[in-house]
């Protein structure tokens, strides 16, 4: 009989498909994916799960059923063989499988991980979580220059919360409006920290973040797909709609969450900067108008942080060459508000400077040089809508 080891998913972010026990300590795990309303666009690449019952012999753990499709593409699979997942023993530490304990089939399109436990019990995931207690840690900081509203409701009723920073003690009228939208995709945790990182930048004592609180109005929305990443969900809202693909055609009833912000954003007033953060997997990048407010935040964004491509700013898609229905929110509000609209692409795979993927202090760190760079775009220029 072989000793039992048992996966668990049922807690907050959890997530794993079909799991077989192949041997004593050697584990098949599906990833669960998620596809569309239309049962198209699967992405498989959020898993988060505990094994119990770990002896200190040598673990194995095949991860399979990868394969999906992007944007109409089948075939397509976000897990790769630079995919380098991370574990904790606590929930607290986490720490990226090294290289000599990772393996890639590309024939079986599998990737395997094998280890040797320090503890009885491990929590194993795609990318470091960001959970609804880490979030509710940033919104009830105290500060007199923060003010946390919620600016929608997901499918399943979660608040999304928006957290404004700014000078309470300077009037708003003359200020710069820059948003930051992080977590759009349920996988892309990386977002939520350096969202986290940036929110926590700007409200320190440094002198920097006290002249951008009165410049500036910072309006941040950590995590956007609440349910997604309550649930252990990947791109899609509860209802299959992707949550960066339907800005020109949300509705309330499918896509309350688009809907709620998008109206907010588009009665918010003066708006010199919009940013969407992303995670992809072996990539950094900055998509928008290009003009020289992408040119002044790009060159900032290589002098403050670890943003790491030559091709920056890359030019948005052309509106003719966009299908109804497929809208980008920056592609939404570049072209029917002139707003400097920009998603941005910050890889988790091995970065080649770092020489390893980026941690969650990495992201978090990363928030700071961001707030940094907006507000050198954004006061250089001059934008505004």
């Amino acid at each position: 009989m072989l000793a039992a080891l048992v996966v668990a998913a049922n807690f907050e972010g959890g997530s794993v498909g079909k799991v077989e026990q192949v041997a004593a300590n050697h584990l098949r795990c599906a990833v669960r994916g998620q596809a569309d309303a239309n049962q198209r666009n699967r992405q498989a690449n959020w898993y988060f799960f505990r094994i119990d019952g770990l002896t200190r012999e040598q673990v194995r753990i095949d991860f399979t059923d990868l394969v999906g499709e992007y944007n109409f593409k089948p075939g397509s699979h976000a897990v790769t063989a630079g995919t380098r997942p991370v574990y904790s023993y606590d929930r607290k530490t986490w720490r990226h499988f090294a290289d000599d304990q990772v393996s890639w089939d590309e024939r079986a399109t599998m990737l395997t991980v094998r280890f040797r436990p320090e503890s009885g019990q491990v929590w194993i995931a795609h990318t470091q979580p960001y959970l609804r207690a880490d979030l509710k840690r940033l919104v009830e900081l105290r500060h007199r220059d923060l003010r946390v509203t919620t600016i929608a409701r997901s499918a399943h009723g979660r608040e999304i919360p928006l957290l404004t920073i700014t000078d309470a003690a300077v009037a708003d009228e003359d200020k710069r409006s820059i948003w930051v939208m992080a977590r759009q995709h349920a996988w892309e945790t990386g977002t939520s920290y350096v969202a986290d990182g940036l929110v926590r930048f700007l409200l320190s004592d440094a002198e920097s973040a006290r002249q951008m609180r009165k410049g500036n109005v910072f309006r941040v929305i950590p995590i956007f797909d609440a349910d997604g990443a309550a649930e252990g969900a990947v791109r899609f809202n509860a209802n299959g709609y992707d949550n960066n693909r339907n800005w020109d055609t949300a509705d309330a009833q499918r896509m309350p969450e688009i809907f709620a912000v998008r109206r907010a954003v588009e009665q918010a007033g003066r708006m010199d900067l919009f940013l969407a953060l992303h995670n992809t997997e072996s990539v950094d990048y900055v998509d928008g108008p290009v003009d020289e407010v992408a040119a002044e935040l790009v060159r900032a964004l290589r002098a403050e942080t670890d943003f790491l491509d030559a091709a920056s700013p890359r030019a948005v898609a052309r509106r003719g060459a966009i299908d109804a229905g497929r809208m980008t929110v920056n592609q939404y509000l570049y072209y029917t508000h002139s707003v400097h609209a920009y998603l941005m692409e910050l890889r988790v795979e091995r970065h080649p400077t770092l020489g390893r993927p980026r941690t969650a202090g990495d992201f978090s760190a990363f928030g700071g040089g961001l707030a940094r760079s907006l507000a050198a775009a954004v006061s250089t220029t001059g934008g505004r809508r």
